[in-house]
């Protein structure tokens, strides 16, 4: 028989087989790797094709469509049945007496592999590579979406053929192959926690009005100290500066009185400083002053009590000497 294709040339060997799992006879080391054992009489028609060693073999199961690849490890089986391991039933969805068909098959030798275990359990191991590298050594070739089995301190492990390259199908027998590992299928990324950042509610346009106001300096005028023109220190305190928007006290703080009637004090000072006031005009003006000043007292009883600052009342000098 002749077939046309990738990976077969030649007379190429073809034959379908009832499958039984390793369990079914006395060997128990097919679990831990990829090899069948096949009946005699397909070891005679192999011998007499020309094939490539060592002897690769595709598996295909017609009901399902599924397709792996496996090697043999010896010729000791039935006629008309072969036992495999038992994950590679489970790959090719084979039950116990199904019909399996068997090709022999030519692989690239492979460079890359990328692997993905089932569980985390696997990342546990101490030396995971060292494990991985021990049981590859009784696979004789990898296909891609098979998954395959680990077995290490009476546990098993399932891994995943992610992916294989140069093909979807490879030899790994006396090559170097990268291997690469995705994260487990039931592995989940720590949660990161998210710094609590509080919230700030946004101001008002009030509010911003009234911090603005706040943070402007105000002008007060008029807040300076006084300052006599004879030069004499003054008696009176400087002004406190009230807050805007109060209303201001009435009435001149600092000011001086413009008043025209002259008190008695003022005209006995201006007879002392040689003025002449004649008795009759001089006796009733002191008396109208004095009923004035008496009534501006009633008035205004606080601006008497705040000593009053009065313009020209030095002493004076003659310019004789």
């Amino acid at each position: 028989m002749f077939f046309e294709g990738y990976g077969y040339h030649g007379n190429s060997f073809e034959q379908t087989y009832r499958c039984y799992p390793a369990s079914f006879i006395d060997k128990p080391q097919l679990e831990t790797g990829d090899k069948i054992i096949m009946p005699p009489s397909a070891l005679d028609r192999l011998a007499s094709l020309h094939i490539d060693y060592p002897m690769l073999f595709e598996l295909h199961n017609a009901a399902t469509e599924r397709i792996s690849h496996c090697g043999v490890l010896e010729f000791i089986a039935e006629e008309g049945m072969i036992y495999m391991p038992y994950w590679v039933m489970q790959n090719l969805l084979l039950q116990e007496g199904d019909i399996v068909r068997v090709k022999n098959a030519t692989l690239p030798k492979g460079t890359y592999v990328k692997l993905q275990p089932h569980t985390k359990d696997f990342l546990d191991i101490s030396n995971p590579k060292a494990i991985l590298e021990t049981t590859l050594r009784n696979y004789s070739c990898l296909t891609t979406g098979d998954s395959i089995m680990v077995a290490y301190n009476n546990k098993k492990y399932y891994i995943d053929i992610v992916e294989t390259k140069p093909s979807s199908a490879i030899s790994i027998i006396e090559t170097d192959c990268e291997v690469d590992f995705a994260p487990p299928l039931d592995y989940k990324e720590p949660e990161r926690p998210q710094p609590s950042i509080p919230s700030i509610a946004a101001p008002t346009k009030g509010q911003d009005a009234q911090a603005s106001a706040e943070e402007e300096p105000k002008f007060t005028p008029f807040t300076g100290s006084g300052r006599r023109l004879d030069g004499k220190p003054s008696k009176h305190e400087a002004p406190s500066v009230s807050s805007p928007g109060k209303s201001q006290q009435s009435g001149p703080t600092n000011g001086v009185k413009t008043s025209k009637v002259s008190t008695p004090e003022s005209s006995s000072s201006q007879q002392a400083k040689g003025k002449l006031v004649f008795g009759s005009n001089a006796n009733v003006a002191s008396k109208e002053a004095q009923k004035v000043a008496g009534k501006e007292t009633k008035e205004e009883p606080s601006k008497k009590e705040e000593p009053k600052f009065q313009a020209f009342t030095g002493r004076k000098y003659s310019l004789k000497g």
